[in-house]
């Protein structure tokens, strides 16, 4: 049977990478670790660490078609991260002008999640640990 150790990393195509950018390292807060500009794709990567374990991939390129987010289409559904505390992590975020939508109990595990869209409107989801 085939081993899988883990998730190696998730990968996003951006519309607007500074705005990204700024979202993900600034108002998530995830930690930057390597950057580059891509001339032959005229396209940025930007890699990411997320709790000490290196995680997500920002990709810029130029004209991506927008992603339909509702109604939800096949594929990748959202990206989800676990918080501590999900009332600090709500609060965090409407500081910085983003709007999260009310928070919710999983019905199955019993823990509190809420969703908010990335600045191409991709869900992404906290969900309390």
């Amino acid at each position: 049977m085939l081993k899988l150790n883990r998730v190696h990393h998730i990968a996003i195509i951006c519309s607007d990478y500074q705005k990204s950018k700024h979202f993900y390292s600034e108002i998530l807060g995830l930690k930057i670790i390597n950057e580059v500009y891509r001339e032959a794709r005229q396209s940025y990567k930007l890699d990411l660490e997320v709790g000490n374990q290196y995680q997500v991939e920002l990709f810029s390129f130029p004209g991506p078609p927008e992603r339909p987010s509702r109604p939800e289409a096949a594929g990748l559904r959202h990206l989800a991260f676990e918080v501590d505390n999900i009332d600090e992590a709500v609060s965090h975020m409407h500081a910085a002008g983003v709007s999260v939508e009310p928070v919710r109990v999983d019905e199955f595990t019993g823990k509190r999640f809420t969703f908010f869209a990335d600045p191409d409107g991709l869900p992404v989801e906290f969900y309390e640990k």
